[in-house]
């Protein structure tokens, strides 16, 4: 990331923030996406972290910080538009929407699918800290300074998440158990 950007757009200038812009747009609606699990919604989220970014970019102490700060509003405008809006649409894979299985790949289908329904029963909360440290890969300290909380609740909502959706994987791979009805004896 450009610095040099970030500066000019803190100073107004509305060309470095526009490159800025364009240049995290797949960044940012990528974490977004995965957080929220419909592609409207992570767009209306983006766009909404976007403005808030320009109207608040002067306020950044540390220019090398962006990114991570960055994150956090953004991840504060997914929850909002989470909880704004009934969001039934969780039916995309995890990996990036551009990303897309060979249609002769059945086991990779089936591998995104599990993934996919044990991620959709995760919070909201549980699917950021998974998004944030293994989708981004950042550092616990930074997903930390993302969400506003300290390291070890970092690790206890991955840890906690990260066992929902095993859990939530295992209940799905086991077979279905039929009822055996006994017939009524009639005297």
């Amino acid at each position: 990331m450009d610095q040099d950007l970030v500066v000019g757009a803190q100073h107004g200038d509305e060309q470095a923030f526009e490159r800025l812009t364009a240049a995290d747009h797949p960044r940012l609606f990528r974490v977004a996406y995965g957080i929220l699990r419909d592609r409207q919604l992570a767009e209306d989220a983006t766009q909404e972290a976007f403005i808030d970014i320009w109207r608040t970019i002067r306020r950044l102490r540390d220019p090398a910080k962006f990114e991570a700060w960055s994150y956090r509003l953004l991840v504060r405008r997914c929850y909002a538009e989470a909880k704004r809006r009934d969001s039934k649409a969780f039916d995309d894979a995890i990996a990036s929407p551009d990303e897309r299985s060979a249609p002769d790949d059945f086991s990779a289908v089936i591998d995104r699918d599990q993934l996919d329904r044990g991620f959709r029963r995760l919070s909201l909360e549980h699917r950021t800290v998974i998004v944030l440290r293994c989708l981004l890969d950042l550092p616990m300290d930074e997903v930390a300074e993302v969400l506003g909380v300290s390291p070890g609740t970092v690790g206890s909502r991955l840890s906690r998440a990260l066992g929902s959706m095993r859990a939530a994987i295992e209940a799905d791979a086991r077979p279905p158990t039929l009822a055996v009805v006994q017939p009524e004896v009639v005297a």
